[in-house]
C-alpha cells in the first residue's frame, strides 16, 4: 500500500483526473493528497503496531472509495475487484479483531495498566503473568456465558 500510496503523490493531478473527477468528488486534488496520505500513512500504522485501529481506518475508506469507483467505471470486473476485496478485508479485520498481542499497542496498553513503575516489568513480573493469565482464563470462561456475541479469538488477539 506504501507504493500506491507514492505512485499517487508522483503525479498528483493524474490520479486526480483519472480516478477522482469521473466519480464527480469535490475537490479532487485535495482528496487525491488525502487517498495518498491515508495509504501512506495508514500501512505505516499497521506496519509499527501503533494506532493499528486507526491506520485500518484509513486503509478500509481509501479501499470504500477504490471499489465504488471500480464498480462505476467497469462494472463488476473480478480482476479488479479481487485485490481491492483482499484489502478491504483485511483491514476490516483489523479493525473488528484489535491489532493482537505482537503490537506496540498491546505493549502500550499494558505498560499504561500495569501498577508498577519499574520500566522493565516484563522482565521482572514474567512469574506473575503466567499466574495471571492463568487465572484470567478461568474468568474469561465464565465472562464468555454471560457475554451475547464476540468474535472467534477476539480475547487472544486484542485487547
Amino acid at each position: 500500500m506504501i507504493h500506491h500510496g507514492f505512485e499517487k503523490l508522483n503525479d498528483i493531478n493524474n490520479f486526480a483526473d483519472a480516478f477522482v473527477r469521473p466519480l464527480h468528488l469535490p475537490f479532487p486534488v485535495a482528496l487525491s493528497y488525502l487517498a495518498a496520505a491515508s495509504e501512506i500513512g495508514g500501512s505505516w500504522l499497521i506496519i509499527l503496531g501503533l494506532m493499528t485501529r486507526l491506520g485500518a481506518i484509513a486503509i478500509l475508506g481509501t479501499m470504500s472509495v477504490a471499489i465504488y469507483h471500480a464498480l462505476v467505471t467497469s462494472g463488476f470486473n473480478i480482476y479488479l475487484l479481487e485485490l481491492l476485496a483482499l484489502y478491504f478485508a483485511s483491514a476490516l479485520s483489523i479493525i473488528l479483531l484489535g491489532p493482537g498481542m505482537f503490537s506496540a499497542d498491546y505493549l502500550v496498553n499494558v505498560v499504561l495498566t500495569s501498577k508498577t513503575n519499574n520500566f522493565f516489568f516484563l522482565r521482572n513480573n514474567k512469574q506473575n503473568t503466567i499466574e495471571s493469565s492463568n487465572h484470567n482464563r478461568k474468568t474469561q470462561s465464565e465472562t464468555k456465558n454471560k457475554k451475547a456475541f464476540s468474535f472467534p479469538f477476539s480475547s487472544f488477539l486484542s485487547t
